[in-house]
């Protein structure tokens, strides 16, 4: 639905950082806007703007100092801090600076670029949940689209908001809530735990939730027919819109040229030649995403257990140093090893048998999508909940549990790949992953659940 001839246009400004998993889905939902007929500008710190520019070089047209990606506008404001400044080193300071700093740069930038232009609408994410207050401050209302599961805002808004469950855990707590399997502590997200080292983050959220009523819509990175329960469950409460899955459109059986998506590291092309060369449904794809550091033990563990099962693996491990001693060499003819992979096309190709993750919200999306079942191995954030979902709701795949010493044995990650490759619940997995994948590309086309939720909002603003 393109706007009419003579119609208004509708300019929507959207803020975010630019660690891969917030920027993709909002770059993604940017570009399902434009298709729209909408003016989408991006918006990002100047420090994440040279990310961005120093990943797409070869796909950014630049006018007039105008910087574009595939009909997206990119404009920067300042963090407060040099582009040499290690943001990662303490983040709780720098989310804690960028939190005083953001709204008053935020609104200068607006009124620079916005002064003879009315901005229908501006979108943040949880991450930069002070750009409402810019919003505000210029009389424009101001969205959020929530980049983890439904479940988990359930989650975090009865905590906030509602105080459903306390903020003092026990260790074998059950906690039972409206459209939500039962979950033990070790479901829960880290940043609820007393154990949560993020202080900032849990600060952040608390902020969040208890303005939350100043969005005017709540949008998500999922869809109904994934999430139905959690999201009725919030319904009467603050209403949460699915307008995804925002994943790589060849997932979706579209065409991958259409993606806006953004690598911030380089990835390894050689997987692809060799997964070729591998039988349907046998190899076991490795990844814990990004950020997740494991111990030695548990890198040992699972490269005893990928060894011992003789299945093929892919595995993307950061560093060959994070190895045993002699395992490449050792189980060369039998894996792959790489710093970085092209997981869309991985996970899309037809000898993947089950994906090994940490639970980042964007990797089981892309699974999910990709038909692809899961062995859970949760590490922190909205994770253990993710791998509940992956387990009880879902009904995609198992879930590793660590030992009494906090580390998984070999033993273990073994009897989940047989489990999951040819045990009893194997044809289970696989039905369930196709299922969800049907009803996945079916909610992003014409008539589609998320496809009317975008419409409505276009409609709306």
């Amino acid at each position: 639905m393109a706007l009419n001839e003579g119609q208004e246009e509708i300019h929507v400004l959207m803020v975010t950082l630019t660690a891969q998993g917030h920027l993709n889905p909002m770059l993604r939902l940017a570009k399902r806007l434009v298709d729209e007929g909408l003016h989408v500008t991006l918006a990002t710190t100047q420090f994440g703007c040279h990310r961005i520019l120093k990943a797409v070089t070869t796909t950014t047209t630049t006018t007039d100092a105008t910087n574009f990606i595939s009909g997206i506008r990119l404009l920067s404001f300042p963090d407060g801090f040099n582009l040499d400044y290690d943001r990662g080193a303490n983040l709780d300071h720098y989310m804690e600076s960028l939190a005083k700093a953001g709204p008053l740069n935020l609104s200068n930038l607006i009124k620079q670029h916005y002064h003879h232009t009315k901005l229908s609408c501006i979108i943040s994410n949880p991450f930069v949940s002070w750009a409402v207050d810019a919003a505000l401050e210029n009389g424009i209302p101001c969205a959020m689209l929530w980049i983890q599961p439904c479940s988990l805002y359930a989650i975090y808004y009865r905590f906030y908001k509602l105080n459903q469950f306390p903020t003092t855990l026990i260790s074998n707590m059950i906690i039972e809530l409206p459209g939500l399997p039962l979950l033990h502590t070790e479901d829960l997200p880290s940043f609820l735990l007393p154990s949560n080292s993020f202080g900032g983050v849990f600060k952040l959220l608390s902020d969040m939730f208890e303005t939350i009523k100043k969005y005017k819509w709540v949008l998500a990175n999922s869809f109904f027919e994934l999430e139905k329960e959690a999201i009725e469950s919030m319904t009467e409460l603050c209403p949460i819109r699915p307008v995804g899955p925002l994943v790589p459109p060849l997932l979706l059986d579209q065409h991958q040229s259409l993606d806006v998506g953004i690598e911030m590291k380089k990835p390894d092309e050689t997987s692809l030649d060799w997964l070729n060369k591998q039988r349907p449904h046998s190899v076991i794809y490795v990844s814990f995403g990004s950020l997740a550091v494991l111990s030695a033990k548990t890198m040992e563990a699972i490269a005893t257990a990928l060894k011992n099962t003789k299945h093929p693996f892919l595995w993307v491990v950061k560093t060959a140093d994070q190895l045993p001693l002699g395992f490449e060499e050792e189980t060369k003819t039998q894996g792959l090893i790489i710093p970085w992979s092209l997981q869309t096309k991985v996970l899309a190709h037809p000898s993947i048998a089950c994906f090994i993750t940490h639970c980042g919200w964007n990797s089981m999306l892309e699974a999910l999508v990709a038909g692809v079942p899961m062995i859970a191995y949760p590490q922190w954030s909205d994770q253990p909940t993710n791998a509940k979902l992956v387990v009880d709701v879902f009904k995609v795949g198992l879930k590793l549990k660590p030992g009494p010493n906090g580390v998984i044995s070999n033993e273990d990650i073994e009897e989940c790949i047989n489990q999951m490759l040819s045990g009893p619940e194997f044809e289970g997995f696989k039905k369930n992953a196709a299922v969800l994948k049907q009803a996945a590309c079916e909610a992003v086309t014409s008539g589609g659940s998320s496809e009317r939720n975008i419409r409505l909002f276009v409609n709306e603003i």
